[in-house]
């Protein structure tokens, strides 16, 4: 019987001397798509319904970066060395090319993977993500939600979902399927926290310049971008700022809906991101 989201082994290669998590299963067919997750989130942070319904039609990588969750090292505090250690790993597991998705955090370091090792990229998901300079978050509550040193259902509803009654059945929903895994993924450090955060605030410096977005002119990949309508992560005004500014872009922002847009719509996300891939 193939893998799938709940019974796909966790593996290790090492690079550089350290040993970097990753699981990978699916149809071994064309290129892969590899996922790099939110702050501090683990390869079992994902939903299953959307990682295996991506294996239905070529593999998945779930990955951790360097000391992130299982993987070991001392964890990055700069989105260019996250990009740089992306890259080695996708070479080190013998691949050309990958889709690549980045999610929040994870978008940043797509974005970096795209621009500094672009032969290694095909097509580039954006999800609930910003960029370089971008617009902050306005939401004075979301260091209480996002920096609770176990975060808890009431954190993901409150960070990633729209504020209907729909939108928190969709949270409470996706909240079940991300537990379904037996073997769940080793929490992250504290250190990795303080980590990524030091990477999000060195990240937020804007690029000099009259257009301080002008260096995405550099991604020619085609581009899916996603966000929710009202995203108290990232600014979803950043989501339009991607799409303005990489030249083969596509925006798709989903109603009712805040960071987490793909996980709160999964069948809907589906079905975009797979014609997306797909064309």
């Amino acid at each position: 019987m193939s893998d799938t989201h709940v019974t796909a082994p966790t593996q290790y290669i090492e690079v550089d001397g350290d040993r970097f998590a990753y699981r990978r299963w699916g149809k071994p067919s064309g290129v892969p798509i590899f996922l790099i997750q939110h702050f501090r989130g683990g390869m079992d942070n994902w939903d299953p319904l959307l990682t295996d319904g991506l294996a239905e039609g070529r593999e998945v990588i779930l990955f951790n970066g360097r000391g992130i969750a299982s993987s070991s090292g001392t964890p990055r505090n700069r989105m260019e060395d996250m990009a740089d250690d992306i890259a080695a790993v996708i070479r080190a597991l013998g691949l050309e090319q990958v889709d690549l998705l980045g999610f929040s955090i994870g978008g940043y370091q797509a974005e970096e993977v795209t621009l500094r090792h672009p032969q290694l990229v095909r097509k580039l998901l954006l999800l609930g993500t910003g960029l370089r300079g971008g617009d902050p978050t306005s939401d004075p509550k979301v260091p209480d939600h996002a920096l609770n040193p176990v975060p808890s259902l009431e954190d993901f509803l409150f960070l990633f979902f729209g504020r209907s009654e729909a939108a928190i059945e969709a949270g409470r929903a996706f909240w079940e399927r991300r537990h379904q895994r037996a073997d769940q993924d080793t929490p992250s450090s504290p250190a990795v926290a303080q980590a990524q955060f030091e990477a999000t605030i060195a990240y937020a410096e804007p690029l000099p310049g009259k257009n301080p977005y002008a260096y995405l002119d550099a991604i020619t990949q085609p581009t899916l971008v996603l966000n929710g309508e009202n995203d108290v992560m990232i600014a979803s005004i950043n989501s339009w700022h991607l799409a303005q500014n990489i030249p083969n872009a596509q925006l798709l922002i989903y109603p009712d809906a805040g960071h987490g847009a793909q996980f709160q719509y999964p069948e809907r996300f589906l079905k975009h991101a797979l014609q997306f891939l797909d064309e």
